[in-house]
């Protein structure tokens, strides 16, 4: 389950370092199989408001950066001629 400060901190308030990731990682996962198990019966209302929920997430968020972060392509700047090469970029990128 998220702890408090990874779902209601705003991003100047969490270090990047302090983030349990673990957890993070967790709650994506969780949603994302809900939204193939709601797929898979058939429920599409379901799965679209369990896709926006996703999408919306501070973990979904978090976890989108890191791995941009930290992939093979990470040292290249992006469209917007940003590097995220630092832990107050990334936090300011979710």
């Amino acid at each position: 389950m998220m702890t408090s400060i990874e779902v209601s901190a705003s991003p100047e308030n969490v270090q990047w370092q302090s983030i349990n990731w673990k957890a993070v990682k967790q709650h994506v996962l969780k949603l994302q199989m809900r939204i193939a198990k709601a797929t898979r019966e058939g429920k599409h209302g379901k799965a679209k408001a369990l896709q926006w929920i996703l999408t919306h997430s501070k973990s979904a968020k978090l976890l989108a950066v890191k791995r941009v972060s930290q992939n093979k392509g990470s040292k290249t700047p992006g469209v917007d001629g940003i590097i995220w090469n630092s832990d107050a970029r990334c936090m300011t990128a979710v």
